[in-house]
């Protein structure tokens, strides 16, 4: 379809030509009798016509492509880049124009007729670049520009905040390093920036690690093996913080101090030490709370099975758990020890240390 849009136009603009000055360039040859016909301007347009058409038939694939190429330049710059730098070089013509009028009262040729066609490019170039490059400008100008550069602009500072949120250091204490989930939590993804451990938890974890006690020691090399996992294996970084506190003697008050230094957050699961940093003003990652928020929810009236293994503190209660490691009390449920019942959710306890369901059995709400 372009190529014959393009051959149209040849015929166009030769029959154009032709009718023109095709007469003229008859008349001008040096021949003799030449027949009226042949200087009309009918047959000068159907001869320009022909020889544009025949002369340019070879070229027609290039120009075809060459339009497609500017085509798709274009498509690819946004509308308000086009509109805008259109508007600057109509700008840049109309200025040329009036500065033309003004020249053409001059009586220097070279003047009037070659400075007009250097002024219209280069005014029109000129306005084509400023209204492309100052568009953002210009459109805050409008109304409409003027919201929507303020709506873009608080998106952006509220991707900042979030950005600055995710950023910011986590410090790890003992406890989460020898709890061993954090591990886990690491390769899932769901902890951003960067762990930080401090010197004096090493040295801690050291200690714990070289304890007499068999209990202690296990835990302390078990972290030790956790810090290592998540140094060498995991793609999360991971620095050592080297600095201490002399004037301060307990471990739990070194890492508030420092989460107040860094203003990070710290990574724990000791619910002692998450009352101290929201006490504080110190931003808290508590794994137990990461746990609480994952397992199923339990509402009270809900029948589950559990299986009762031991006494409970007050008399007649029975304890059990489940698959997670919730505790359930149940109630008169000391009778059942060793057995799977059915129990009856009468409440839930929720806290940083953990959850707690209390029930009671199935078979004695029957029994009502």
């Amino acid at each position: 379809m372009l190529h014959k849009i393009v051959q149209l136009v040849f015929i166009f603009v030769g029959g154009a030509l032709g009718y023109l000055f095709m007469p003229e360039l008859v008349s001008a040859l040096p021949f003799d009798n030449i027949p009226e016909w042949v200087v009309h301007e009918f047959f000068g347009a159907v001869l320009g016509a022909i020889i544009l058409f025949f002369s340019l038939y070879w070229f027609t694939d290039n120009i075809v492509n060459f339009i497609r190429f500017v085509e798709d330049s274009l498509v690819k710059y946004p509308v308000t880049d086009l509109l805008f730098g259109t508007v600057g070089l109509l700008i840049g013509l109309a200025l040329a124009f009036l500065i033309t009028v003004a020249l053409q009262s001059l009586e220097m040729p070279i003047v009037s007729s070659l400075l007009p066609i250097l002024l219209t490019l280069f005014l029109g170039y000129l306005g084509f670049r400023v209204g492309f490059q100052k568009r953002d400008e210009l459109i805050n100008l409008l109304p409409v520009g003027r919201s929507q550069a303020k709506a873009i602009k608080q998106e952006e500072e509220q991707k900042a905040e979030e950005n600055r949120s995710s950023s910011k250091i986590k410090i790890l204490d003992t406890s989460v390093i020898i709890d061993g989930r954090i591990a886990d939590i690491c390769q899932t993804g769901f902890i951003e920036g960067t762990l930080l451990i401090p010197e004096f938890v090493l040295e801690e974890l050291q200690h714990i690690a070289d304890s007499s006690d068999v209990l202690k020691r296990n835990r302390g090399r078990r972290g030790l093996d956790i810090l290592n996992k998540i140094q060498k294996e995991l793609e999360v970084n991971v620095e050592i913080y080297e600095g201490d506190f002399e004037e301060i003697h307990e471990v739990d008050s070194k890492l508030v101090k420092l989460a107040k230094v860094l203003n990070g957050f710290v990574v724990t699961n000791d619910f002692n030490l998450n009352k101290v940093c929201d006490l504080q003003g110190v931003a808290v990652l508590n794994i137990n709370d990461l746990a609480n928020a994952v397992k199923p929810v339990v509402l009270p009236g809900e029948v589950m099975p559990v299986q009762v293994i031991k006494d409970g503190k007050e008399q007649n209660q029975g304890i059990g758990y489940l698959d997670d490691g919730t505790m359930i009390v149940v109630e008169e449920g000391r009778n059942y020890i060793g057995k799977t019942i059915e129990v009856i959710v009468t409440s839930v306890l929720q806290t940083s240390a953990g959850r707690m369901i209390f029930a009671k059995p199935k078979a004695l709400e029957k029994a009502l």
